[in-house]
């Protein structure tokens, strides 16, 4: 699927319009055969338009705060992207989870409609909602591999091992598996110590 690094983060909300995942009404509401529709709705949905995501951002001079003793912030995502006239679906998602936000990237291009994502990136969201979720109701493309990587490294981020360069080592291992990302030897390198930090940006 196509990614984008810029987007206006104008959140963008709806009535109701699921109950939310994660509410006390949720199954008194709805008929479990509906319910059990809807589950399938969305990880079908997710298998063809969402994506699982480690991102690492180089923070040299930030190496003072605690979460930057590395030098290098870890930013975990799970997004789904669709065009403005889909966008009612994403609303779906947001209001079925009860988390994340819907965003718009406004295209000024020679493309016909703005993209729009919905987004969860609160640890405590992924780690209590997003990923519980889908470790219930499984992804059936090869997508659930990255899933899988996903959640061993969130929940690897959330024990605090990303603040130790051999822990940030581990998860930088895992997250270069996935989604067809190119390898972060680089970063490796530096990580160890074998790479000046000049050469990440080479």
């Amino acid at each position: 699927m196509l990614r984008y690094s810029l987007y206006d983060e104008d959140q963008v909300r709806e009535p109701d319009l699921f109950e939310s995942y994660g509410s006390e009404n949720s199954t008194a509401a709805e008929n479990q055969q509906e319910r059990l529709i809807k589950i399938g709705w969305i990880t079908g949905y997710v298998d063809g338009e969402g994506c699982f995501s480690i991102n690492l951002i180089r923070q040299p001079h930030r190496h003072n705060r605690r979460g930057y003793k590395t030098g290098f912030q870890v930013a975990h995502e799970f997004a789904v992207t669709q065009g403005a006239s889909s966008v009612d679906s994403l609303h779906l998602l947001m209001k079925f989870f009860g988390v994340g936000n819907v965003y718009i990237n406004r295209r000024y291009d020679n493309h016909k409609e703005h993209v729009y994502r919905y987004c969860v990136r609160a640890r405590n969201e992924l780690v209590n909602t997003i990923i519980p979720f889908f470790e219930q109701y499984p992804l059936r493309t090869s997508k659930q591999g990255n899933f899988l990587k996903f959640a061993e490294c969130v929940r690897l981020i959330a024990t605090g091992v990303h603040l130790t360069n051999s822990g940030l080592i581990q998860i930088v291992e895992i997250a270069e598996t996935m989604n067809h990302k190119k390898p972060r030897s680089e970063i490796i390198r530096i990580l160890r110590d074998y790479t000046p930090d000049a050469d990440l940006y080479r």
